[in-house]
């Protein structure tokens, strides 16, 4: 399972639960995120975190698995597909993206603004303490939120939540352009593979141009799509997605 930005492992918990009795679930948290180090000088980059989660497999010997990912974790999961395409079995997907689209919500692209986005991300905590409550359609308790936000409690902690925007890639001069355009190129050998597709309608960054760029590439996955839910999938739809994954992954 492969979390994105700017959650962590924290996300998968209530899918581990309903899985653990029947399956071996393996939730990291990338580099920077979640309870992983933080190093204030490194590459927080889309090659990087993929190169990070092979090396994790490799060192665990896993010789097959599914995958489970979720925003920048569909990025880097399917990056690792591509570097061990024959261990890879099934796919759940949900709202994340692996491919180029030419959109960015404007709150976002705020935020990769240099100097002012430092300011946002890492001072005020604007990305992730606002997600606890823009991402979700019904409203996380505290104690969750407290969940999410714990690793990300001070400037220094807020590293990889500021890289991982600032990596977002928007022209063909970043290196995170070509290596997304490598990892979309090879989304076509992947059309003999089980997938599911769980989304919330109502995500304002991965929304419906999205879905519909999975159901084409996809045509053959099982699509769950859920008009009243948000980016935090898991959290809005955990008693309806969760069970529908269980039986998917059995």
């Amino acid at each position: 399972m492969i979390h994105g930005n700017p959650t962590w492992s924290f996300y998968y918990r209530n899918l581990i639960k309903s899985l653990e009795p029947n399956h071996r679930c393996l939730a990291l948290d990338n580099m920077g995120c979640g309870l992983s180090d933080k190093p204030q000088a490194y590459d927080y980059t889309l090659k990087q975190h993929i190169e990070n989660v092979v090396a994790w497999i490799k060192e665990l010997e896993l010789e097959s698995f599914d995958l489970v990912v979720h925003d920048w974790g569909g990025a880097i999961g399917m990056g690792v597909a591509q570097a061990l395409p024959e261990r890879v079995k099934k796919f759940v997907i949900l709202n994340t993206a692996a491919f180029y689209m030419d959109k960015i919500p404007k709150r976002i692209a705020v935020c990769k603004i240099p100097i002012l986005g430092d300011l946002i991300i890492r001072g005020l905590n604007g990305f992730a303490g606002p997600a606890t409550r823009m991402a979700v359609s019904r409203p996380l308790t505290k104690e969750v939120k407290n969940g999410y936000l714990l690793p990300y409690n001070n400037w220094n902690n807020r590293i990889a939540t500021l890289r991982f925007v600032q990596d977002i890639p928007t022209n063909p001069s970043q290196k995170t352009f070509q290596v997304l355009g490598e990892i979309e190129s090879f989304l076509l050998s992947l059309k003999e593979h089980s997938m599911l597709i769980g989304w919330g309608l109502k995500d304002f960054c991965f929304d419906e141009v999205f879905l519909e760029k999975w159901k084409a590439l996809f045509p053959e996955a099982k699509v769950l799509a859920y008009p009243k839910s948000g980016h935090y999938i898991l959290e809005d739809e955990k008693d309806t997605l969760i069970p529908e994954i269980r039986r998917f992954l059995s």
